[in-house]
């Protein structure tokens, strides 16, 4: 039996003894609704001790059956790995649609890094996200979602854009290229492996910083355009696909949000601070691979222009709020005061290391986006932040699970929990967004990426608020 077999069996068999154990503590009312061991696409052992460990230290029977059914849901569902060219390679999917989103993938990632550590069949796996991502970001840097293979056929084929074999859909997103170096780098952090950082991998790195560079749009709008034959205006772009326009800045024009509808304004500010974030990951990498010294100073040095661009631009003063950060604009003045529950979003910034969670514009900007101003904050039953992306009054669970990750105090924690709880409906799992009076009228019953984050978050509670899962919610 070779190594990786050795431990994918013994992985399969750590499930066997720690799903039995976790979930008997909630039965008989509350049943797993993972799939059964031997259909699971993947298996950690260190996965499976953790959701051992931390459902042991939680009292309430219904969040504890959560947890169990969506921390490892990306796993359970999601993944499908294998070796390429002696090489790991692992495609990932969102869920309930057969794509690979960069964004999403990262996120479906990223709370089991601190795990990859001690679990070499885990490790594996994320390296070879990693390499697929890398493929992805050669195979065209202005896609957000690309199919398994480039023999697929993607159903927005007929795009008026550059619709490149591999591509499932090519809508240019800043924060698709920023998750590709934001997984690398926390792999890395976590880990101190380097065996991802190849060749392929640095050649997508130059290809992401170029591509940032061309949406500065210093000398005209660069090689990027979309259009789609749409009823709904926010899935396609004006003049001829070039977009709305923006005064060259220095920031990065992106044309559509991270919930991959159109932007109002090119100048999205989550995402340049997470491109400047980013940025000075990459050069921080660069430096520890031994790479050229000038690549690292090139780096740092857009990240600086970055921040720059969005103290001057991005920050606005609000006529109730004082300084708050714009969730976009333009550069000739224009602003658009609002959130969106897709990541990254004004309220996220904290959680992904954007700004400090007690910095005055951030505290400021967090009161105004979970409220009545935000025109999609909504109240009824439920409260949160929803999106353009479905219909009016829908709550979206990423925001409360942001709300949750990004408090300083526990019984916002506590709260955040309990609103999560019942928005699930029974169902055991996150959705994409639900009416605000009635969590059972929901869109989406599977999505990867909102379950393993309400994991994260209760992962996040056990370290830091233990007390919080003490009790019954």
């Amino acid at each position: 039996m070779q190594r990786r077999d050795f431990l994918a069996s013994a992985a399969v068999a750590a499930a066997g003894v720690y799903a039995g154990s976790s979930t008997a503590r909630s039965a008989p009312a509350y049943q797993s609704h993972r799939p059964p061991v031997t259909q699971r696409r993947f298996v950690s052992a260190a996965v499976e001790r953790q959701i051992h460990d931390i459902s042991a230290k939680i009292a309430d029977p219904e969040l504890a059956w959560m947890f169990q059914n969506c921390f490892p849901n990306p796993l359970d569902t999601t993944v499908e790995f294998s070796m390429a060219g002696g090489k790991p390679d692992t495609f990932v999917i969102t869920g309930d649609i057969p794509a690979m989103w960069l964004r999403d993938t990262m996120y479906q990632m990223k709370p089991y890094l601190p795990l990859a550590r001690h679990d070499l069949h885990l490790r594996r796996m994320i390296q070879g996200v990693i390499h697929r991502m890398a493929d992805c970001v050669l195979i065209s840097p202005y896609a957000e979602a690309f199919l398994k293979s480039v023999k697929d056929a993607s159903p927005w084929r007929s795009d008026h854009t550059h619709m490149a074999p591999g591509v499932w859909e090519h809508k240019w997103e800043i924060d698709s290229l920023c998750a590709v170096i934001h997984l690398s780098h926390g792999y890395w952090q976590y880990t101190g492996d380097t065996s991802p950082f190849d060749a392929k991998w640095h050649r997508a790195m130059e290809r992401i910083v170029e591509t940032f560079h061309a949406q500065q749009r210093m000398d005209g709008p660069g090689p990027y355009r979309f259009q789609r034959a749409a009823w709904n205006s926010t899935d396609t772009l004006p003049r001829s696909g070039v977009g709305f326009p923006a005064k060259p800045v220095g920031l990065i024009c992106t044309m559509f949000r991270p919930s991959d509808d159109a932007v109002t304004y090119p100048l999205h500010i989550p995402d340049n601070l997470f491109a400047a974030v980013s940025l000075e990951q990459l050069a921080t990498m660069y430096q520890a691979l031994g790479f050229d010294a000038q690549q690292i100073r090139a780096c740092t040095q857009f990240a600086h222009t970055l921040r720059q661009g969005v103290k001057t631009y991005g920050i606005k003063a609000h006529q109730e709020y004082g300084s708050i950060f714009a969730y976009e604009v333009d550069g000739f003045g224009n602003a658009a005061f609002m959130d969106d529950a897709n990541w990254p979003s004004i309220i996220s910034l904290p959680y992904l290391g954007l700004c400090a969670a007690d910095d005055p514009v951030y505290r400021a900007s967090r009161t105004f986006v979970w409220g009545p101003d935000n025109p999609y904050f909504y109240r009824g039953k439920f409260e949160g932040i929803g999106s353009i992306h479905t219909a009016d009054g829908n709550v979206w669970p990423m925001s409360l699970i942001m709300y949750g990750l990004t408090a300083t105090k526990p019984e916002e924690v506590a709260w955040a929990l309990k609103q999560l709880k019942r928005s699930s409906a029974g169902t055991g799992f996150m959705h994409e967004s639900f009416d605000k009076n009635d969590p059972e009228t929901f869109t989406r019953s599977w999505f990867a990426m909102a379950n393993v984050m309400f994991g994260e978050l209760i992962v996040q509670t056990a370290e830091r608020h233990p007390h919080v899962l003490a009790q019954r919610l």
